[in-house]
């Protein structure tokens, strides 16, 4: 079956490889803020899982028989507040400041969708939530850490699976999660819209 993943995610893509999944990657192109002001006032787990179902949904249009995936992913802190990509240096270190010695939530939220002769026939999505234990690197290291460029385009400014690990003492939940897919949330999702593992592989 045609596993089409609506990411550019090379994180993401890893994760499937090594899973066993060879997905076919096509990238959305969804206006993120376009939809989060579409929604009245929702919650942070609607919002991820609302962005994951627009980029699918972007996708799936040019699909014939497929599954298309779709995810987002956004930290929340301790403070309330829910944080994508930092997008500049400036933002990830004072991000990095405030998390450090402090735990976040790091929400992905997930949309799988069956298409079948050109429609979307079924649907299913939902949201992983997994609690993320920041390390306090030194000023030394943070300023290398931003350098490399890494937490600039990652949800919360860090990775799990790349040099922010460094960082990170612990996490309580799922760890593909963190890293931008959850491999049991979407076997369950999956499974919803009547396609099994043993369809993927």
């Amino acid at each position: 079956m045609r596993f089409v993943l609506a990411s550019a995610s090379p994180a993401r893509l890893t994760v499937l490889r090594n899973a066993g999944v060879e997905p076919v990657v096509r990238v959305s192109g969804v206006d993120e803020d376009a939809v989060a002001a579409a929604l009245p006032d929702p919650e942070p787990a609607e919002l991820v899982t609302a962005l994951a179902v627009a980029k699918a949904e972007a996708v799936a249009g040019d699909e014939r028989d497929a599954v298309v995936v779709g995810c987002d992913s956004m930290l929340l802190t301790p403070d309330g507040d829910v944080e994508g990509k930092p997008g500049t240096v400036e933002v990830a270190r004072e991000r990095w400041r405030r998390m450090a010695g402090r735990s976040g939530t790091l929400l992905t939220g997930h949309a799988v969708l069956r298409v079948v002769d050109g429609r979307i026939a079924e649907r299913a999505a939902g949201h992983e939530a997994t609690v993320v234990r920041f390390g306090t690197p030194s000023e030394a290291e943070l300023e290398a850490y931003l350098a490399s460029g890494e937490p600039l385009g990652v949800a919360g400014a860090f990775t799990l699976d790349g040099r922010g690990g460094w960082f990170v003492d612990g996490i309580d939940g799922d760890p593909s999660s963190v890293i931008g897919i959850s491999l049991p949330l979407t076997r369950r999702l999956l499974r919803q819209v009547d396609v099994a593992m043993s369809d993927i592989w």
